[in-house]
């Protein structure tokens, strides 16, 4: 099995060919590799070329102590990994995913937004169980009125006015600031 090592041999004696088939044979590997670090195929194909230009440049560092494609990758992450040291203050944004990353949730909304499940969850429990019961079928479960009266055995016009009570009620138990209220 060649893994390369025959191919840099040749390579190290003159052949400049042999640097062709070394590349023809890893360029898309260690391309990949890379990427799966960067997340970015541009630069990852930046840095593969870079991994090609030192072995082309520093011939005689590698020491045929690993296979070729072990030291071409572990050259590959090392740069990889620079790469992310050195743009790690930069945050850049595909053109084609800026409008997604606009619109989407900061930490701190993600935050924010947990808090208030959380408030609500145990307003919710602070409740007697059968406006928990309505408030949670037709909410959180998506069920229509009709569907929340079939299970708890009520008319749709009973499901609206209990639904009506229970979210007055959790209003005042969540209370207007969104803390519960003991």
């Amino acid at each position: 099995m060649n893994n390369g090592e025959s191919s840099y041999r040749r390579f190290l004696d003159g052949d400049e060919s042999a640097f062709d088939d070394i590349m023809m044979l890893y360029r898309d590997t260690l391309t990949r590799f890379i990427d799966g670090y960067v997340k970015n195929f541009s630069a990852a194909e930046d840095i593969a070329i870079d991994v090609f230009t030192y072995i082309l440049v520093h011939k005689n560092r590698y020491t045929f102590k690993t296979t070729l494609k072990t030291y071409l990758f572990m050259l590959g992450r090392s740069r990889a990994l620079d790469f992310l040291k050195r743009n790690k203050k930069i945050a850049t944004v595909d053109i084609t995913n800026a409008e997604d990353e606009l619109s989407s949730p900061s930490p701190e909304d993600d935050v924010i937004t947990d808090e208030r499940k959380k408030v609500v969850h145990e307003g919710l429990l602070k409740l007697p169980e059968e406006m928990r019961e309505a408030l949670t079928l037709v909410y959180f479960e998506g069920l229509s009125y009709e569907e929340c009266g079939r299970i708890m055995k009520k008319s749709k016009k009973q499901i609206d006015n209990l639904l009506y009570r229970s979210k007055e009620k959790l209003r005042s138990v969540i209370g207007k600031e969104g803390e519960l209220l003991l």
